[in-house]
């Protein structure tokens, strides 16, 4: 079966705040280092520890945010933000630019993937993202067998899934 979807175009803010999302969940563990730090307050009292600790924090977060911003600015990435539309089968995801024009994504190709707030999504790596809100889809079947697609290969949980549905 050929799932074909409706054209969509990436919203650069949705893209910011996905990749974002994405890696404050990966480097959950850069806050315990920030923690620690401030921990040191206990040893060798000194606020600066805190202050320390912080503004390396918020050094952190600014760092991938300006990168993901940069991302959406870059020449070589605008494919990411035009309009496109998705042929999904069992063994690719194809990108289509036009009828004539597209890209085919192997499903090993992609490193994880998600279900949450109404869309799919799909991480290739750090910087590139699918996003499949589920309204391009057209009809909830559809929706459904590219989640079973994605639970056969490994992408998703069981319970991720379920929760999609609901």
């Amino acid at each position: 079966m050929i799932v074909k979807t409706k054209k969509y175009k990436l919203e650069t803010k949705t893209y910011i705040g996905l990749a974002m999302k994405n890696i404050l969940r990966e480097q959950w563990w850069v806050f315990l280092i920030a923690l620690a730090i401030m921990a040191m307050y206990f040893v060798i009292p000194s606020i600066w520890w805190i202050i320390g600790a912080l503004i390396a924090l918020v050094l952190y977060i600014l760092f991938w945010l300006i990168q993901f911003a940069g991302v959406t600015q870059l020449e070589q990435n605008k494919i990411l933000f035009d309009k496109l539309s998705y042929e999904i089968t069992s063994q690719q995801v194809l990108i289509k630019v036009n009828p004539r024009q597209g890209m085919p994504l192997n499903w090993n190709m992609i490193k994880k993937a998600s279900i949450e707030n109404e869309a799919i999504n799909l991480f290739v790596s750090k910087a590139q993202i699918i996003h499949l809100p589920f309204r391009i889809f057209n009809t909830d079947n559809e929706r459904k067998f590219v989640e079973t697609i994605m639970r056969r290969k490994g992408l998703i949980k069981e319970k991720e899934a379920e929760k999609a549905v609901k």
